[in-house]
């Protein structure tokens, strides 16, 4: 995955210095965009172009016939935004800009695709098409060097669920913030657990590698596992095996999740929590999620954006500080302080609960007819805005996902982490769909 690895300095120069606070920046940047549009009497739903779904090839001509300049207006914008957050993050534009470009334009082909009502009747839905199509595209040819500035998806996510913050109402987040935090902790506390003591005990790995492979099936997927072994101080190489295996399980979670959830005939709200308990990634979890409905989406968003994700921070801190008391001996009397919750606290989090509440704030302050206007000018163009992002991401997933690589992992930290799967599946069912599935059939 494209990117340099800093170390967090707390300061003020991390506002800009940071992926995490560009994703909250460009993010909360399109929602007050959205909001001044729409109080002036316009809309940004110019450049929210989205594919409407289609039988015949012509409609998909006369739609672009249409639309041309709406998809310029969005690439610009877009591309724009990216560029200067690349560019001061320390990316030479040269390579970004034609990456971007072949990324946007495979992007714009795979939701042509994903809209023909022949993939609709298989839920081949543009992110999954995305995903598969990069991988086709990897494991075949060479992907060129200058790419990789392009390939950033944690980037392309973290923005997307900024926006996905503007369309859910902030009242319901914390409405279903006690559940979902308390069912995360449930959850994150099992998964981690058996991962770590099935690596350390039964596969014999080093308890450092082990709690980075935790971290990463039990928090949140690459971010997780990137933070964790940078606070236990783990082997880089660890960290990539950890990265290698949440994609893996993520992959095969995208498509096995939804096809059990439609066999069984799970309703929507208690699918997407367990999507949210049950996948590795936020990006591969909102394509799973989006594979049945929106109210899915937002199951899956409270469980694992509000529940789980909000873990990162605090499992950095107490695992560091077991790391530093315990694990290296040191001798010479440091220790960490809170100050490590915040630096490794995933920021984009805060930009998604601040975007929920500009939105909320003004659809409570309307009239029914105004937040009709509302919800038409500035929360349906975000919701497209949204998608699109998280096509990005997937398109770049699947670019930077090689078999060879990820068949080379061994089949130790493989077994310890499907421990882990084997529990953290059953046990999202549980407490998703028998013990709270009647609250998510609740959460619209």
């Amino acid at each position: 995955m494209a990117g340099k690895a800093t170390t967090p300095s707390g300061g003020w120069s991390d506002l800009w210095k940071k992926e995490d606070w560009w994703a909250v920046w460009l993010g909360l940047g399109l929602t007050i965009a959205a909001i001044l549009f729409w109080k002036s009497g316009s809309s940004i739903k110019t450049m929210a172009v989205s594919v409407p779904n289609w039988s015949h090839f012509s409609q998909v001509s006369a739609h672009f016939a249409d639309k041309i300049s709406g998809y310029v207006l969005l690439f610009a914008v877009f591309l724009v935004l990216f560029s200067i957050a690349v560019k001061i993050l320390g990316h030479k534009l040269s390579e970004f800009i034609p990456g971007f470009t072949f990324v946007f334009v495979m992007s714009v082909l795979v939701t042509i695709f994903g809209a023909w009502d022949v993939a609709q009747k298989y839920n081949l839905e543009a992110p999954l098409v995305a995903l598969g199509l990069g991988m086709i595209i990897s494991n075949t040819l060479p992907i060129p060097k200058w790419m990789e500035a392009a390939l950033r998806t944690e980037f392309y996510v973290k923005v997307g669920i900024v926006l996905l913050g503007a369309t859910l109402p902030f009242t319901l987040i914390v409405q279903a913030g006690p559940l979902a935090f308390g069912q995360a902790t449930v959850i994150a506390v099992t998964t981690f657990l058996t991962i770590y003591f099935a690596g350390t005990r039964l596969f014999g790995l080093d308890k450092r590698f082990a709690a980075t492979l935790g971290a990463g099936g039990s928090i949140c997927g690459v971010s997780a596992s990137i933070a964790i072994g940078g606070a236990v101080k783990a082997d880089k190489n660890h960290v990539s095996v950890a990265i290698s295996l949440v994609v893996v399980w993520a992959i095969v979670m995208i498509y096995a999740l939804p096809i059990f959830i439609k066999i069984f005939g799970i309703p929507a709200g208690p699918a997407g929590a367990w999507i949210g308990t049950s996948e590795f990634a936020d990006a591969a979890g909102i394509a799973a999620a989006a594979a049945i409905n929106e109210q899915a989406i937002a199951t899956f968003t409270l469980m694992k954006v509000v529940g789980r994700d909000m873990f990162v921070g605090i499992w950095c801190f107490i695992l560091a500080l077991i790391s530093i008391t315990k694990w290296e001996k040191r001798d010479d009397g440091t220790k960490p302080d809170a100050k490590e919750i915040w630096y490794r606290f995933p920021k984009f989090v805060i930009g998604f609960f601040i975007a929920s509440a500009l939105v909320t704030v003004i659809m409570a302050s309307v009239d029914p007819a105004t937040a009709k206007a509302v919800s038409k000018s500035v929360i349906a163009p975000l919701k497209t805005l949204r998608t699109w992002a998280f096509v990005f991401c997937f398109f770049a997933i699947g670019l930077t996902t090689r078999f060879r690589e990820l068949t080379a992992v061994g089949w130790r930290p493989f077994a310890a982490f499907t421990t882990g799967v084997l529990v953290n599946v059953p046990l999202g069912y549980i407490l998703s769909v028998l013990v709270f599935g009647s609250y998510w059939m609740a959460v619209k």
